[in-house]
């Protein structure tokens, strides 16, 4: 069912004026992924007739523009993306390790988002390896799924990445090494490992020329100025934070679906747009329970502004695999540990496969929906079919 706002009505309303007053200041990436989120499920994007072999009703359907940031298009991807992570599940339990920049690291980010964020995965991944390969700790190689998000709740820049790891992994001696049940690896000595990897190539990129700076930040080109912005952090603890772990692998699949094709904000956040200003809700995490639940209202322009913050650079992955879950090794490393943990592999019985793009049933009967015309790109179908019912996904 529609939601009553979407970003794209707000797109829709306030792109136009947005993108004349900031013209010249907008990546072409940015503008194509407004157009992108604006033409969503219209006719701009083509589409096609269904109608009940039952009882004859019909509906139109527009195409979805499949665009990583677009509020609608991510649950069909996330869908895909879980069928296949679940063939990956192993019996044991799952932590989540959330891994954050403090804000004069993110500040950095800001204006160096593909080498920044490539370094926030590579030292985050790299120390979470070192710590639990270390006898002291766990004394295994463990495998890592970790997600990239860049925003807080309120679509400010916060950039961070969660990882799902498996309770356990592969000593040198080919053992497989369990960890406690309510426990992974000591957060402190991730933080201070984290810490120490991260501002050393940070360094190294700048002394590389790989990091710009612009606007207030545009002072830190110069190095002695740039080592006294970092200076503060180096004393500073960076907070890694574990949850408690999942009760089981349907969990596990529950939270990836939440995490894995997340954007910036939902549409069924939006609350109230009224041409000028965005109300929303969000998180508010420096208060405890139900008063974390706050509204806010934005200007239009400042909402847009927003959600651009979080248009990933093209090309750029914000799900990667490390350790035994590495694409390299994946497979070999799953099929030693289910040997290891004497476990069957799932058979493809135990794996659910729905056709990643099925046809909803008839609203008025539950039948069975087949496609009698497909129309193209900027068209209407040649005939509204009988009984139809607006596009079941957003009108043109």
């Amino acid at each position: 069912m529609r939601a009553s706002i979407e970003v794209a009505d707000i797109f829709r309303a306030a792109g136009p004026a947005y993108r004349a007053a900031h013209a010249g200041h907008l990546s072409l990436h940015q503008l194509k992924v407004m157009s992108a989120i604006e033409h969503c499920r219209t006719a701009a994007l083509g589409g096609h007739v269904e109608v009940c072999e039952d009882c004859g009703h019909g509906r139109v359907a527009y195409n979805s523009c499949r665009n990583r940031h677009c509020p609608k298009c991510q649950g069909t991807a996330a869908r895909k993306w879980l069928e296949d992570r679940e063939a990956d599940l192993l019996p044991v339990g799952y932590f989540h390790v959330v891994f954050t920049l403090p804000d004069e690291v993110a500040d950095i980010a800001f204006h160096n988002k593909a080498t920044v964020y490539d370094l926030l995965f590579r030292a985050a991944s790299e120390t979470m390896l070192t710590i639990a390969a270390d006898p002291k700790h766990l004394g295994a190689r463990i495998g890592i799924t970790t997600v990239l998000h860049t925003w807080g709740s309120a679509l400010t820049h916060h950039p961070h990445v969660h990882m799902i790891v498996p309770g356990g992994g592969i000593a040198p001696d080919g053992r497989w090494v369990s960890s406690r049940p309510a426990f992974l690896l000591p957060v402190r000595v991730l933080g201070a490992l984290f810490r120490r990897l991260f501002l050393m190539r940070l360094i190294a990129l700048y002394d590389d020329g790989r990091l710009s700076f612009f606007g207030p930040m545009a002072h830190l080109a110069e190095k002695r100025a740039f080592l006294r912005h970092l200076a503060p952090v180096r004393k500073k603890r960076w907070v890694v934070y574990a949850k408690p772990p999942f009760g089981g692998p349907e969990a596990v699949l529950a939270y990836l679906a939440r995490y894995t094709h997340r954007v910036a904000i939902s549409n069924r956040r939006l609350i109230e747009f009224d041409e000028n200003d965005v109300t929303f809700r969000y998180k508010d995490y420096r208060r405890d329970g139900a008063d974390q639940l706050r509204v806010m209202t934005l200007s239009a322009d400042e909402f847009i502004r927003r959600f651009l913050l979080h248009v990933l650079p093209r090309g750029f992955h914000r799900i990667r695999h490390y350790g035994l879950l590495a694409a390299s090794c994946r497979k070999a490393s799953l099929e030693r540990i289910r040997t290891l943990l004497a476990v069957a592999p799932p058979t493809v019985a135990d794996i659910a496969e729905a056709p990643v793009d099925a046809v909803p049933p008839c609203p008025c009967c539950g039948g069975r929906m087949v496609i009698v015309e497909v129309f193209e790109r900027g068209h209407q179908p040649r005939a509204p079919p009988v009984g139809a019912l607006p596009n079941r996904e957003n009108p043109p």
